[in-house]
């Protein structure tokens, strides 16, 4: 629960949790962008941060209070910040296409308030959003890296049933640890639905899922990947 701090040959790796400044880091989803913040303001860089949101910029001034200064603050720090982008589609934008990740991360994933949380229609609309994510964010993933949601526990939202989602995309749960906010400094958990965008709502018993994708699928990729640098090896050549 407190930041930690690996040495390396070529400097130091500045981490806070799970997330190290060395790792290319995408977030999606992320309200005000308190988290992508979080996350830049530890390691003193957002360099290696790709923050995003469905919203776009100008729609966030008009959500939340601190929003905009968040993205003025994260591209001071070096990071990318993306707007309009929907998580279910998000494989096929220009940027993203063109990138692979150590670490994709989702927190608190909402389909929106049209109805109660227990309610069928709602646990159903969450299910297909987390289904849609995880489509696309395991083909933005490094061969070792991973998928973080945040999710909450408990009636009714172990109904969503993630871990079965992230397996018919190919995904396996390598570790389930509790979120504490407090890990985060900075960080703010919104609605970011309604009249209410900008409130924030009750977390409880949480847990970051991990995910990573299956060992066959890691192979078929890198298998891939060596057949395309061995065609461009000898296109080069024949030049």
């Amino acid at each position: 629960m407190t930041k930690r701090k690996r040495m390396h040959s070529n400097g130091e790796a500045k981490w806070l949790k799970h997330y190290s400044s060395e790792q290319s880091i995408l977030v999606v989803g992320d309200g005000d962008f308190s988290f992508s913040l979080a996350l830049a303001t530890a390691f003193g860089s957002g360099k290696n941060i790709v923050a995003t949101s469905l919203d776009s910029y100008e729609d966030l001034g008009r959500k939340y209070t601190k929003a905009q200064s968040n993205v003025l603050e994260l591209k001071r720090m070096g990071a990318i910040v993306l707007h309009g982008i929907n998580v279910k589609m998000m494989k096929v934008h220009f940027y993203l296409d063109t990138r692979r990740f150590h670490r994709v991360v989702f927190n608190f994933p909402h389909a929106g308030f049209k109805g109660k949380e227990y309610e069928m229609h709602m646990v159903i609309l969450h299910r297909e959003l987390v289904k849609g994510f995880f489509g696309n964010a395991r083909e933005l993933l490094q061969p070792d890296g991973e998928i973080h949601i945040s999710h909450k526990a408990g009636f009714p939202y172990d109904a969503w049933d993630i871990k079965q989602l992230a397996l018919e995309s190919s995904l396996t749960m390598i570790d389930k640890v509790s979120f504490w906010k407090q890990d985060y400094p900075g960080y703010n958990q919104k609605r970011g639905d309604g009249a209410k965008s900008n409130h924030r709502f009750r977390l409880g018993p949480c847990y970051t899922f991990k995910f990573r994708m299956k060992h066959k699928e890691v192979q078929e990729e890198c298998v891939c990947c060596r057949s395309i640098f061995q065609c461009l090896a000898v296109l080069l050549c024949e030049q």
